[in-house]
């Protein structure tokens, strides 16, 4: 082989080592190398560059990855470069909440630009407020209450149908604690392929338990409200178990590709603290019967009424959550309860279900409880993701009821219209029937009259 070879070969493997040297010649120094600021606000930094060539370089830029999260706005000129050497002071700006990283940038004579290698980690987070701690611990005390009460409420006899009639609730279980956490990591990764905070917004939604508005839906659309009942009560109580089951499994691919540390300990909390309310529900309904028959007839209106008021409580003490509205935000919002309903009427429909325990299933399958994924997000993730992923529960909530309205004023104009075509036939009905009488009646007058002509 010609020896000219073994050079272009060398040549090949060594330049590349060669430039990549080259170009780690310089390099700059943050302290301190990760930040938290507040949004709005501002913190210092010290930067420390080495190893820049003074004849070569003609600025140093520091930048931001995402200017929407943060924002710098400093520029080394040449003339400040001593000895391939800077160093000072600079300020970076908290924008939005998130993540991002700041690095240097330096253009030589010849226009071309180079990063540094080092990076600085900035964190924006919101300023900690009074009223935060008081929706957080608002929404605890909420939760708390809403579990006492379905506790006082559970119907234990209730649950013994499900030897006779299993059909059903185990459809609306599978639709619940498979269908919804499986669609939800879909939509995650599909709507937010490169925001895993998102992910986990839409994740933690699709893996908590069916709500009373549930209840409230199905009785309004004519569906099974027993069967409703029925499943809402599994659902309730299998969360306990399958929630964390989900967030420990197929949550865990998320939290690792973001990055995040699984929060073990702060999930088994709330597992365990929503225990203890739904046993003191139970003890009421072993002891206080009174109180329990007061419990039962309020069950469906307070449930209601305290999840909405946990969305609106959401939305009011977090307005910056519109700022995070986008058509992904959307679209996921209408995603994951729509086709919700839509497979689990296929599903109950592929088992033979009747009309009204189909769209029980249907609409048990679709509406989460998002007042339990909210707090859930908030008491177990860390900031700025708590903050971050409280969006997407809130887009569902206000996605959801859409098509079941639409649904009920269907159903409500199909009834007006069958009763309308009711009473027109019964009109007719009347009409004909006052025509026979009137041509039997007829020939009697006729023979009458005769009979009166012919008297002498």
């Amino acid at each position: 082989m010609c020896p000219m070879k073994y050079f272009l070969l060398l040549g090949v493997f060594v330049a590349p080592i060669f430039f990549k040297a080259h170009a780690a010649t310089w390099r700059a120094t943050f302290t301190p190398s990760a930040i938290t600021v507040e949004m709005h606000k501002e913190q210092e930094i010290k930067l420390d560059l080495a190893g820049l060539d003074d004849g070569s370089v003609t600025e140093v830029v520091l930048k931001t990855a995402d200017t929407i999260v943060a924002d710098v706005q400093k520029v080394i000129p040449a003339s400040e470069i001593s000895g391939g050497t800077w160093s000072g002071y600079f300020n970076v700006s908290g924008v939005f909440l998130g993540k991002t990283d700041l690095y240097a940038e330096i253009t030589t004579v010849n226009n071309q630009k180079e990063q540094s290698e080092e990076r600085l980690s900035v964190t924006v987070i919101r300023e900690q407020r009074v009223i935060d701690k008081v929706f957080t611990y608002t929404v605890a005390v909420l939760v708390a209450i809403l579990y006492v009460n379905f506790g006082a409420a559970l119907d234990l006899k209730l649950l013994k149908t499900i030897v006779t009639c299993p059909v059903g609730p185990a459809i609306g279980v599978f639709g619940q604690f498979v269908v919804m956490p499986l669609l939800s990591f879909g939509l995650g990764k599909v709507i937010f392929p490169d925001s895993h905070a998102m992910q986990l917004g839409m994740f933690f939604t699709g893996v908590s338990p069916a709500g009373g508005a549930s209840n409230v839906w199905t009785a309004v659309l004519n569906g099974n409200i027993n069967l409703s009942v029925l499943m809402t009560t599994i659902s309730t109580i299998a969360a306990f178990g399958l929630m964390p089951m989900w967030i420990f499994t197929l949550g865990k691919v998320i939290f690792d590709q973001g990055e995040l540390t699984v929060p073990y300990s702060r999930i088994g909390e709330f597992a365990l603290c929503l225990v203890g309310p739904l046993i003191i529900g139970l003890l009421i309904q072993r002891y206080l019967p009174r109180v329990t028959r007061i419990l039962v007839l309020v069950l469906k209106p307070v449930s209601a009424l305290l999840i909405l008021f946990i969305v609106i409580f959401a939305i009011v003490t977090n307005l910056y959550l519109f700022e995070l509205f986008s058509w992904r935000i959307i679209v996921a919002g209408l995603g994951l309860p729509w086709l919700g309903f839509l497979l689990g009427w296929i599903l109950a429909k592929v088992f033979r279900q009747v009309n009204a325990d189909a769209l029980a299933i249907a609409v048990e399958t679709g509406i989460q409880n998002t007042g339990i994924s909210i707090f859930l997000l908030r008491f177990t993730l860390p900031q700025p993701e708590a903050d971050l992923t409280t969006v997407a529960p809130v887009s569902v909530a206000i996605m959801t009821p859409v098509p079941l309205f639409v649904l009920y004023v269907i159903i409500k104009l199909k009834e007006r219209l069958n009763r309308g075509k009711r009473e027109l036939l019964e009109e007719k009905g009347e009409t004909a029937d006052l025509s026979i009488d009137s041509q039997e009646t007829l020939p009697q007058d006729q023979e009458t009259a005769k009979n009166r002509t012919e008297v002498p």
